[in-house]
């Protein structure tokens, strides 16, 4: 069990990491950008991540949040909130993975109708 910690620790460590590096967006900015994010994806305009993968985050996100839980904290103590540090790693990491992505695709097409609309007005 403190391997399950220690790698969710690890993983959210990493995703931080990513998250705040120098010239990368930054927490808010990504989100922001995660309705856009699964309005692009339903829409079928960005195809860097599936429907699934969106859903699965969503239900990981209702889990944590959610009275219920598989192995219940006050019965089981520590043991208890691992799944839950196991969770919200993935999801820390998914965001910060999908984001990452998405904000660089929104990127590229951004200066692609910039150099688009250059070409046309000269």
């Amino acid at each position: 069990m403190a391997m399950n910690r220690f790698g969710a620790l690890r993983t959210i460590a990493t995703a931080v990491r990513t998250a705040t590096r120098p010239g990368s967006p930054g927490v808010g900015e990504r989100l922001m950008s995660l309705p856009r994010l699964f309005a692009a994806t339903f829409r079928g305009e960005y195809a860097g991540t599936s429907r699934g993968r969106l859903l699965m985050v969503l239900g990981a996100v209702a889990y944590v949040v959610s009275p219920i839980d598989l192995v219940p904290e006050l019965a089981l103590s520590v043991f208890g909130l691992a799944d839950d540090a196991v969770v919200v790693s993935w999801i820390a990491a998914s965001v910060v993975n999908e984001t990452e992505s998405f904000l660089a695709w929104e990127r590229r097409g951004a200066a692609a109708r910039e150099t688009v609309s250059g070409n046309v007005v000269r």
